[in-house]
């Protein structure tokens, strides 16, 4: 039985890659994995794959794929500072958890 992981990142929110081959680049979260640890960002770690022709694509050729990426190389971008953070949770008076950024302690929408 796989582990399944705490993420703290969510579907919509804006990563920047913060190490790695696509270091800096910036993009929109389209999924999470927490079975893997991953996420998929859109933009970055693009990969090249051959296909071969089949009876849904009979021509084939070479198919761009965007494949997910470690959670932990990824932030999610401070608006005002345009620099990534960590992710956070901190509890209301009333007992509603939201999320943070750890580098200001500002709230997440």
């Amino acid at each position: 039985m796989s582990e399944v992981y705490k993420i703290r990142i969510k579907k919509g929110d804006t990563v920047m890659v913060r190490s790695g081959k696509h270091k800096g680049q910036t993009g929109k979260v389209l999924a999470t994995y927490p079975s893997l640890n991953k996420v998929m960002v859109e933009g970055v770690n693009i990969v090249k794959r051959h296909r071969k022709p089949t009876s849904i694509n009979p021509q084939g050729g070479i198919v761009e794929l965007t494949k997910p990426i470690w959670v932990g190389k990824v932030g999610v971008v401070d608006p005002v500072a345009k620099k990534p953070s960590r992710v956070g949770y901190k509890l209301s008076d009333k007992g509603v958890k939201t999320r943070i950024l750890k580098s200001n302690g500002k709230e997440l929408k």
